[in-house]
């Protein structure tokens, strides 16, 4: 299939925004790739075809958006056709431990950055009546102890599609959320250290006190089933070329599972994962 039609995506260097950026690339779509360092783009290069562009994407940074994002202008006659917002980063971590700092720089590159890209490429993206592809997780579902901030920047990626749908619906555009559940990429390989250097550091009386908290979190990311980031693609390509893109796509059945286990009564819910942390307390 050859679209021809212009894509951007951020973070692509590794899983998800990678596998977005090879399956898109295959469907024939001028991919813009944003990554943060040249060499991730000549990588991400050997695996592609000519008409994937690698390009220099900070999202925290607000001039190489405003630098990528008119170079993209020039380069595509001010029309784009698609969006995708994957740059994220994850950091777990009790409230009373995780350091304001590691809140902060969560925020920044997941909720303020895409909502920066975005605002930079509305102009471009309604002139093609394109569509913007949100990249949540699991947590834009339902919070978990020991992932606050992780947790609220993932359900402001879903409150941002929601507003933002019905911002830009009258000028033709389409605004998705892609949540998956656990997908193989290098961010729990970053998560898992920064979570043991975090305890690590923190005062032997707090972690004396969520011990019970840090065995449950250590059980369920060693139980994760972890699907191929290639399927989270499958779900964004479709959020792209379909007639009538959801709005919310569920990839996984953890994802699916956090989905039903959110309309459950908040108190029987908050019974059922503390029973969980206290059975492993013991």
């Amino acid at each position: 299939m050859k679209n021809n039609k212009t894509i951007v995506i951020t973070g692509t260097s590794t899983g998800i925004g990678k596998a977005c950026a090879l399956h898109l690339d295959k469907l024939g779509f001028k991919v813009y790739a944003g990554v943060r360092k040249p060499e991730h783009g000549d990588e991400l290069r050997k695996e592609t075809s000519d008409l994937l562009v690698p390009i220099l994407l900070d999202v925290t940074d607000a001039e190489s958006i405003v630098a990528a994002v008119s170079r993209i202008g020039e380069e595509s006659s001010d029309q784009v056709f698609g969006l995708v917002n994957n740059a994220g980063i994850g950091r777990g971590g009790v409230l009373e431990v995780l350091p304001v700092a590691e809140i902060r720089r969560v925020m920044e590159v997941n909720v303020i950055g895409l909502m920066a890209v975005t605002q930079a490429m509305i102009p471009l993206l309604r002139k093609g009546k394109g569509r913007i592809v949100n990249i949540g997780s699991v947590s834009s579902l339902l919070a978990f102890p020991g992932a606050s901030a992780y947790s609220a920047s993932k359900f402001a990626v879903r409150a941002i599609t929601d507003s933002l749908r019905l911002e830009v619906k009258p000028f033709g555009m389409s605004v998705s959320l892609v949540a998956p559940g656990a997908v193989e990429s290098e961010i729990w390989q970053k998560g898992n250290a920064f979570r043991k250097e975090l305890r690590k550091k923190a005062k032997p009386e707090m972690a004396e006190l969520y011990a019970p908290l840090a065995r449950l979190g250590d059980k369920l990311n060693d139980g994760l089933k972890k699907i191929p980031a290639e399927e989270v693609a499958k779900a964004v390509s479709h959020a792209l070329t379909s007639t009538k893109p959801k709005y919310c796509y569920l990839v996984g059945n953890d994802a699916k599972g956090a989905a039903k286990a959110a309309r459950l009564p908040k108190g029987f819910l908050d019974w059922m994962i503390l029973k969980r942390i206290d059975k492993l307390g013991r």
